[in-house]
Protein backbone atom coordinates (compact mmCIF):
# COMPACT_ATOMS: atom_id res chain seq x y z
CA UNK A 1 0.00 0.00 0.00
CA UNK A 2 1.53 2.56 -1.25
CA UNK A 3 0.48 6.53 0.75
CA UNK A 4 1.03 9.91 0.24
CA UNK A 5 -0.17 13.33 -0.17
CA UNK A 6 -1.08 14.20 -3.56
CA UNK A 7 1.40 15.05 -6.52
CA UNK A 8 4.19 13.31 -4.19
CA UNK A 9 4.97 10.61 -7.12
CA UNK A 10 2.80 7.38 -5.81
CA UNK A 11 1.36 6.29 -8.93
CA UNK A 12 4.72 6.55 -10.67
CA UNK A 13 5.96 4.96 -7.85
CA UNK A 14 3.56 2.09 -7.95
CA UNK A 15 4.22 1.77 -11.56
CA UNK A 16 7.87 1.23 -11.13
CA UNK A 17 7.55 -1.65 -8.31
CA UNK A 18 5.07 -3.31 -10.70
CA UNK A 19 7.56 -3.57 -12.95
CA UNK A 20 10.04 -4.59 -10.58
CA UNK A 21 7.98 -7.08 -9.43
CA UNK A 22 6.64 -8.94 -12.35
CA UNK A 23 3.72 -10.04 -11.62
CA UNK A 24 1.78 -7.37 -10.35
CA UNK A 25 -1.20 -5.37 -10.96
CA UNK A 26 -2.30 -1.69 -9.55
CA UNK A 27 -5.33 -1.12 -7.55
CA UNK A 28 -6.40 2.55 -7.15
CA UNK A 29 -7.75 3.66 -3.95
CA UNK A 30 -8.59 7.09 -5.42
CA UNK A 31 -12.25 8.66 -4.78
CA UNK A 32 -11.96 11.07 -8.36
CA UNK A 33 -10.64 8.26 -10.50
CA UNK A 34 -13.50 6.32 -10.04
CA UNK A 35 -15.01 8.86 -12.74
CA UNK A 36 -14.83 8.39 -15.94
CA UNK A 37 -13.86 11.65 -18.26
CA UNK A 38 -11.92 12.91 -14.87
CA UNK A 39 -8.56 11.66 -15.85
CA UNK A 40 -6.34 15.04 -16.97
CA UNK A 41 -7.48 16.47 -13.52
CA UNK A 42 -6.78 13.41 -11.50
CA UNK A 43 -3.95 12.39 -12.81
CA UNK A 44 -5.57 8.92 -14.09
CA UNK A 45 -2.35 6.64 -15.31
CA UNK A 46 -2.41 6.76 -19.20
CA UNK A 47 -3.72 3.97 -21.62
CA UNK A 48 -0.40 3.31 -22.21
CA UNK A 49 0.53 2.52 -18.46
CA UNK A 50 -2.87 0.78 -18.13
CA UNK A 51 -1.77 -1.51 -21.15
CA UNK A 52 1.99 -2.25 -19.41
CA UNK A 53 0.00 -2.91 -15.93
CA UNK A 54 -3.26 -3.91 -15.51
CA UNK A 55 -5.20 -1.45 -13.27
CA UNK A 56 -8.22 -1.47 -11.25
CA UNK A 57 -11.31 0.81 -10.20
CA UNK A 58 -10.48 3.56 -12.49
CA UNK A 59 -13.02 4.73 -14.49
CA UNK A 60 -16.17 3.36 -12.71
CA UNK A 61 -19.46 5.32 -13.00
CA UNK A 62 -20.20 8.67 -14.52
CA UNK A 63 -19.51 11.71 -13.29
CA UNK A 64 -23.60 12.28 -12.78
CA UNK A 65 -23.41 9.34 -10.12
CA UNK A 66 -22.43 9.57 -6.33
CA UNK A 67 -19.51 6.95 -5.24
CA UNK A 68 -20.00 5.98 -1.86
CA UNK A 69 -16.43 4.43 0.19
CA UNK A 70 -18.19 0.83 0.76
CA UNK A 71 -18.94 0.71 -2.56
CA UNK A 72 -15.10 1.18 -3.28
CA UNK A 73 -14.43 -0.92 -0.32
CA UNK A 74 -16.15 -4.33 -1.70
CA UNK A 75 -14.74 -3.57 -5.59
CA UNK A 76 -11.50 -3.09 -4.07
CA UNK A 77 -11.67 -6.76 -1.72
CA UNK A 78 -13.15 -8.34 -5.09
CA UNK A 79 -9.89 -6.79 -6.85
CA UNK A 80 -7.78 -8.37 -4.38
CA UNK A 81 -8.94 -11.68 -4.26
CA UNK A 82 -9.14 -11.87 -8.00
CA UNK A 83 -5.50 -10.81 -8.32
CA UNK A 84 -4.13 -12.99 -5.80
CA UNK A 85 -6.00 -16.05 -7.45
CA UNK A 86 -3.73 -15.66 -10.28
CA UNK A 87 -0.80 -15.37 -7.88
CA UNK A 88 0.04 -11.63 -8.47
CA UNK A 89 0.86 -8.95 -6.28
CA UNK A 90 -1.75 -6.77 -5.55
CA UNK A 91 0.23 -3.23 -5.17
CA UNK A 92 -2.23 -0.45 -3.70
CA UNK A 93 -1.84 3.36 -4.35
CA UNK A 94 -3.99 6.23 -2.79
CA UNK A 95 -4.37 9.10 -0.89
CA UNK A 96 -8.05 9.24 -0.06
CA UNK A 97 -7.17 8.20 3.76
CA UNK A 98 -10.60 7.25 4.49
CA UNK A 99 -10.71 4.73 1.31
CA UNK A 100 -7.29 3.35 2.47
CA UNK A 101 -8.59 2.69 5.72
CA UNK A 102 -11.62 0.97 4.47
CA UNK A 103 -9.42 -1.84 2.25
CA UNK A 104 -6.24 -2.42 4.54
CA UNK A 105 -8.62 -1.84 7.94
CA UNK A 106 -11.56 -3.71 6.44
CA UNK A 107 -13.88 -1.53 8.55
CA UNK A 108 -17.53 -1.71 8.52
CA UNK A 109 -19.25 1.13 6.44
CA UNK A 110 -22.69 2.53 7.63
CA UNK A 111 -25.29 2.87 4.68
CA UNK A 112 -26.58 6.05 3.59
CA UNK A 113 -29.47 7.83 4.43
CA UNK A 114 -30.55 11.09 2.43
CA UNK A 115 -33.27 12.33 4.33
CA UNK A 116 -32.10 12.35 7.36
CA UNK A 117 -29.38 13.71 5.88
CA UNK A 118 -31.24 16.69 4.50
CA UNK A 119 -32.40 17.61 7.50
CA UNK A 120 -29.67 17.65 9.33
CA UNK A 121 -27.53 19.91 6.71
CA UNK A 122 -30.40 22.12 6.76
CA UNK A 123 -28.98 23.47 10.05
CA UNK A 124 -26.21 25.67 8.83
CA UNK A 125 -24.47 26.10 12.68
CA UNK A 126 -21.65 22.92 12.81
CA UNK A 127 -20.88 23.78 16.54
CA UNK A 128 -24.79 23.39 16.88
CA UNK A 129 -24.63 20.06 15.42
CA UNK A 130 -22.10 19.05 17.04
CA UNK A 131 -23.82 19.52 20.57
CA UNK A 132 -26.76 17.49 18.74
CA UNK A 133 -24.40 14.68 18.65
CA UNK A 134 -22.85 14.76 21.40
CA UNK A 135 -26.74 14.33 23.11
CA UNK A 136 -27.05 11.60 20.94
CA UNK A 137 -23.61 9.70 20.67
CA UNK A 138 -20.88 11.67 23.30
CA UNK A 139 -18.71 8.83 22.24
CA UNK A 140 -18.64 10.26 18.10
CA UNK A 141 -18.68 14.00 19.13
CA UNK A 142 -15.19 13.29 21.38
CA UNK A 143 -13.31 12.10 18.42
CA UNK A 144 -14.04 14.94 15.92
CA UNK A 145 -13.34 18.60 15.80
CA UNK A 146 -16.52 20.76 16.52
CA UNK A 147 -16.31 22.53 13.34
CA UNK A 148 -15.74 19.58 11.11
CA UNK A 149 -19.06 19.72 9.26
CA UNK A 150 -18.49 16.78 7.02
CA UNK A 151 -17.86 14.27 9.67
CA UNK A 152 -19.96 15.97 12.10
CA UNK A 153 -22.92 15.60 9.72
CA UNK A 154 -22.05 11.79 8.52
CA UNK A 155 -22.23 10.82 12.06
CA UNK A 156 -24.98 12.57 13.27
CA UNK A 157 -26.92 10.80 9.25
CA UNK A 158 -26.08 7.65 10.46
CA UNK A 159 -27.17 8.07 14.21
CA UNK A 160 -30.23 9.54 13.26
CA UNK A 161 -30.90 7.48 10.20
CA UNK A 162 -29.98 4.47 11.30
CA UNK A 163 -30.95 4.44 14.95
CA UNK A 164 -27.98 3.53 16.89
CA UNK A 165 -24.80 4.97 17.78
CA UNK A 166 -22.09 6.12 15.14
CA UNK A 167 -19.44 4.90 17.61
CA UNK A 168 -21.10 1.68 17.74
CA UNK A 169 -19.72 0.81 13.76
CA UNK A 170 -16.54 0.38 15.22
CA UNK A 171 -13.58 1.92 17.43
CA UNK A 172 -12.84 4.55 14.91
CA UNK A 173 -10.22 5.77 13.28
CA UNK A 174 -7.64 6.33 16.20
CA UNK A 175 -7.30 2.87 16.25
CA UNK A 176 -5.04 0.84 14.17
CA UNK A 177 -5.28 -2.55 14.29
CA UNK A 178 -2.81 -5.67 12.81
CA UNK A 179 -3.30 -5.28 8.83
CA UNK A 180 -1.74 -8.06 6.53
CA UNK A 181 -1.05 -5.28 3.96
CA UNK A 182 2.57 -3.63 4.56
CA UNK A 183 2.21 0.22 4.13
CA UNK A 184 4.66 3.02 2.63
CA UNK A 185 4.58 6.60 2.58
CA UNK A 186 5.92 9.48 0.50
CA UNK A 187 7.02 12.18 2.02
CA UNK A 188 8.76 15.58 0.50
CA UNK A 189 9.91 18.63 1.63
CA UNK A 190 7.10 20.92 1.91
CA UNK A 191 8.38 23.75 -0.02
CA UNK A 192 9.21 21.04 -2.89
CA UNK A 193 5.96 19.36 -2.90
CA UNK A 194 4.15 23.17 -2.85
CA UNK A 195 5.84 23.43 -5.82
CA UNK A 196 5.25 20.24 -7.82
CA UNK A 197 1.26 20.61 -6.98
CA UNK A 198 1.76 24.06 -8.89
CA UNK A 199 4.35 22.52 -11.29
CA UNK A 200 1.41 19.45 -12.08
CA UNK A 201 -2.01 21.63 -12.82
CA UNK A 202 0.15 24.25 -15.66
CA UNK A 203 0.93 20.65 -17.39
CA UNK A 204 -2.55 19.50 -16.91
CA UNK A 205 -3.81 23.05 -17.98
CA UNK A 206 -1.43 22.47 -20.92
CA UNK A 207 -2.84 19.19 -21.45
CA UNK A 208 -6.63 20.23 -22.19
CA UNK A 209 -7.69 19.94 -18.62
CA UNK A 210 -9.73 23.03 -18.85
CA UNK A 211 -11.45 21.18 -22.74
CA UNK A 212 -11.95 18.06 -20.09
CA UNK A 213 -14.24 20.43 -17.42
CA UNK A 214 -16.03 22.29 -19.96
CA UNK A 215 -17.51 18.33 -21.41
CA UNK A 216 -17.92 17.88 -17.83
CA UNK A 217 -20.14 21.03 -17.40
CA UNK A 218 -22.12 20.20 -20.39
CA UNK A 219 -23.65 16.97 -18.65
CA UNK A 220 -25.11 16.21 -15.54
CA UNK A 221 -22.22 15.79 -12.45
CA UNK A 222 -22.71 14.71 -8.95
CA UNK A 223 -21.70 16.96 -6.09
CA UNK A 224 -19.21 14.53 -5.72
CA UNK A 225 -16.97 15.18 -8.63
CA UNK A 226 -18.25 18.61 -8.93
CA UNK A 227 -15.94 19.27 -5.61
CA UNK A 228 -12.90 17.94 -7.14
CA UNK A 229 -9.66 20.12 -6.51
CA UNK A 230 -9.38 21.91 -9.29
CA UNK A 231 -12.72 21.16 -10.96
CA UNK A 232 -14.38 22.66 -8.58
CA UNK A 233 -12.49 26.45 -9.32
CA UNK A 234 -12.80 25.19 -13.24
CA UNK A 235 -16.02 25.06 -13.21
CA UNK A 236 -16.30 28.45 -11.33
CA UNK A 237 -13.77 29.82 -13.90
CA UNK A 238 -16.65 28.61 -16.65
CA UNK A 239 -19.71 29.90 -15.17
CA UNK A 240 -17.70 33.66 -15.24
CA UNK A 241 -17.27 33.95 -11.40
CA UNK A 242 -13.13 33.23 -11.69
CA UNK A 243 -10.47 34.47 -14.31
CA UNK A 244 -9.24 31.24 -15.85
CA UNK A 245 -5.35 32.78 -13.28
CA UNK A 246 -7.21 33.07 -10.30
CA UNK A 247 -9.31 29.89 -10.78
CA UNK A 248 -5.83 28.06 -10.70
CA UNK A 249 -4.30 29.49 -8.08
CA UNK A 250 -7.18 29.01 -5.73
CA UNK A 251 -6.72 25.80 -6.81
CA UNK A 252 -3.04 25.76 -6.03
CA UNK A 253 -3.96 27.12 -2.55
CA UNK A 254 -6.80 24.74 -1.99
CA UNK A 255 -4.43 21.85 -3.39
CA UNK A 256 -1.66 22.59 -0.73
CA UNK A 257 -3.83 22.69 2.04
CA UNK A 258 -5.63 19.00 1.01
CA UNK A 259 -1.98 17.99 0.71
CA UNK A 260 -1.61 19.30 4.73
CA UNK A 261 -4.44 17.31 5.55
CA UNK A 262 -3.62 14.13 3.64
CA UNK A 263 0.09 14.31 5.31
CA UNK A 264 -1.79 14.80 8.83
CA UNK A 265 -3.69 11.86 8.55
CA UNK A 266 -1.07 9.33 7.26
CA UNK A 267 1.30 10.57 9.73
CA UNK A 268 -1.12 9.37 12.67
CA UNK A 269 -0.65 5.32 11.16
CA UNK A 270 2.20 4.53 13.31
CA UNK A 271 2.21 1.19 10.84
CA UNK A 272 3.62 3.34 7.82
CA UNK A 273 6.92 2.99 6.64
CA UNK A 274 8.25 6.51 5.12
CA UNK A 275 10.48 7.21 2.77
CA UNK A 276 12.41 10.54 1.06
CA UNK A 277 10.55 11.43 -2.47
CA UNK A 278 11.54 10.48 -5.35
CA UNK A 279 12.02 7.15 -3.92
CA UNK A 280 12.23 3.59 -5.97
CA UNK A 281 11.25 -0.08 -5.76
CA UNK A 282 14.38 -0.67 -4.26
CA UNK A 283 13.79 1.49 -1.60
CA UNK A 284 10.25 -0.20 -0.96
CA UNK A 285 11.04 -3.39 -0.49
CA UNK A 286 13.54 -2.17 1.76
CA UNK A 287 10.77 -0.99 4.16
CA UNK A 288 8.91 -4.30 3.63
CA UNK A 289 11.72 -6.18 5.23
CA UNK A 290 11.36 -9.75 5.77
CA UNK A 291 7.33 -9.18 5.18
CA UNK A 292 7.22 -11.12 1.87
CA UNK A 293 4.94 -9.65 -0.79
CA UNK A 294 4.64 -12.92 -2.61
CA UNK A 295 0.43 -13.97 -2.69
Amino acid sequence: MIVGPTASGKSDLAMSLARSIGEAEIVALDSMQVYRGMDIGTATPTSAEQAEVRHHLIDLVDPSEEFAVAELQARAVAAIDDIRSRDAVPVLVGGTGLYVRAVIDDLRIPGRYPEARREIEAEPDTKALHRRLAALDPLAAGRMESTNRRRVVRALEVTIGSGRPFSSYGPGLANYPATPFVQVGLRWDRDRLDERIAARYRQQVAGGFLDEVRDLAAGPISRTASQALGYKELLAHLRGELTLDEALELAVVRTRRFARRQERWFRRDPRIGWLDAPANPGDVLSVCGAVSIRP
